[in-house]
């Protein structure tokens, strides 16, 4: 059977959750399938259960048909690392800044690993949905392109295009991203979905109609829009989500820091309907909240830094205001931040916000990790993911909760202890029994608008 490859006719097209409900619809047909993406851009990443740093989007589709995660899934890693650098997590594990420049010229040492994690992949797996990145015809940088070029040419994967219409230019983005493939890769093109529809679907049958007679290309379904607030890749996407705040009783605000990361801490509030969850980056907007979280940053120095320049330090500091902290956020509350090695930045002493006596200290070692943690009264399943070192993983103050452990409000526990607290009438919700249907609901939205037979026929030949 042969594997699959997704590609974006631009980028934010949906490549993430089609891949994820094609994979969860290959699953549901009984073909032995998993998830991939060789090289993946974004500070939102997840602890496989094989130890190691992932990306969501792999993880969350290979959670959603019951896999146990591995970093094959996703072999390369590249989070913000400033000053035209990237930080490289390679097979799980960090390696360290790279210049973007240094890291180009240096492709070609990371195709055998790329090459490795796939073959590993396609020796235990009937078929291996790949994710591309971006777009992949970017015609200066098509010998480079890990996750696009190199994947469908290397194993010869079926390739499915898929196209935003909201983008506008949908015509010119499918015929121009087909017509400049390789010959080769575009043979192997199956068709194209047209993604994120709205309005009468009808007004789009000439469209279809002129994409496959008069460029050649299948047609396997129009998709419509639908919201789906979970597995967000990057803070672009995370942006995008949409809530229905007819029923909240309490007001969330997020602090948008520049480097902000893991936000997929975030879709439980997204999804609570008790909840109103806004993303704020100004000190003023805090007044209007009733609980603020200051979430994980991939630049803790530099985003404390931030923070002062908008004013936001008397809030923070303040006992008053009611505060979440998270990982990089919960490490900026400290009295002061040590990076003695220069894990991070020039400076070794940086004063924190205060709001916890004592000190976090940069480390060499990283701690990667995930487990069941008692937080604040209550076991949660969560993960680390962080160089800084404290005497404890958790603190609690007066109007203060700060842990270095994500996935925090996935516990039901958890979010009723705090809003509890706030409203004595929150009521709250199941996540865990939400997130399933949502996925279910997702898969069979998409199901319902393409084509699984042909799609199933054409990894077959």
């Amino acid at each position: 059977m042969n594997s699959l490859s997704i590609f974006g006719t631009s980028s934010d097209a949906g490549k993430s959750t089609l891949s994820f409900a094609i994979t969860y619809l290959l699953h549901q047909r009984g073909i032995k399938v998993a998830p991939f993406k060789a090289q993946n851009v974004s500070n939102n990443s997840q602890v496989a259960d094989s130890g190691g740093e992932i990306a969501i989007p792999q993880h969350f589709a290979a959670e959603a048909i019951g896999l146990k995660t591995t970093t094959d899934m996703n072999p390369i890693l590249l989070k913000s690392g400033g000053n035209s650098q990237a930080h490289m997590i390679l097979n799980g594990k960090s390696v360290g800044n790279k210049d973007v420049l240094e890291y180009y010229r240096d492709i070609d040492t990371l195709k055998p690993h790329v090459k490795k994690a796939f073959k590993k992949l396609r020796n235990e797996y009937e078929c291996v949905v790949a994710e591309g990145a971006g777009s992949p015809v970017e015609l200066n940088l098509m010998h480079k392109d890990l996750s696009n070029i190199y994947i469908a040419d290397e194993f010869n994967t079926k390739i499915i295009l898929v196209a935003d219409i909201q983008r506008g230019g949908v015509f010119a983005s499918i015929y121009g991203v087909y017509r400049l493939l390789p010959p080769k890769l575009r043979e192997n093109v199956i068709g194209v979905i047209v993604n994120k529809f709205q309005g009468d679907m009808s007004l789009f049958d000439e469209g279809v109609q002129i994409i496959e007679e008069r460029f050649g290309i299948n047609v396997l379904g129009v998709v419509p829009f639908k919201p789906f607030n979970l597995g967000f890749e990057d803070s672009a996407s995370m942006m995008n989500y949409i809530q229905n705040t007819t029923n909240a009783l309490i007001k969330v605000g997020v602090i948008k820091l520049p480097h902000i990361s893991n936000f997929t801490d975030f879709e439980p509030l997204v999804v609570d309907e008790e909840v109103e969850l806004s993303f704020i980056s100004n000190a003023s907007d805090m007044s209007t909240c009733d609980l603020v979280v200051l979430p994980g940053s991939k630049r803790v120095v530099d985003d404390l830094a931030w923070l002062r320049e908008r004013g936001f330090e008397e809030k923070l500091s303040s006992k008053e205001q009611k505060i979440v902290a998270i990982c990089g956020g919960y490490e900026m509350m400290f009295e002061m931040i040590l990076d003695p090695l220069e894990i991070e930045s020039e400076q070794k002493e940086i004063a924190g916000f205060g709001r916890i006596k004592g000190e976090v200290i940069f480390a060499k070692e990283k701690i990667v990790q995930k487990g069941t943690y008692n937080l604040f009264g209550h076991m949660v399943d969560g993960y680390e993911i962080h160089n800084e070192f404290a005497e404890k993983r958790s603190k609690k103050r007066k109007n203060f909760y700060g842990t270095f452990v994500h996935g925090l409000f996935d516990s039901d526990e958890i979010r009723h202890h705090l809003f509890s607290k706030i409203n004595p009438k929150y009521k709250g919700y199941n996540f865990k029994k939400y997130k399933a249907k949502a996925i279910k609901n997702f898969a069979k939205h998409v199901s319902k608008h393409i084509d699984m037979d042909f799609i199933e026929k054409k990894l077959h030949e």
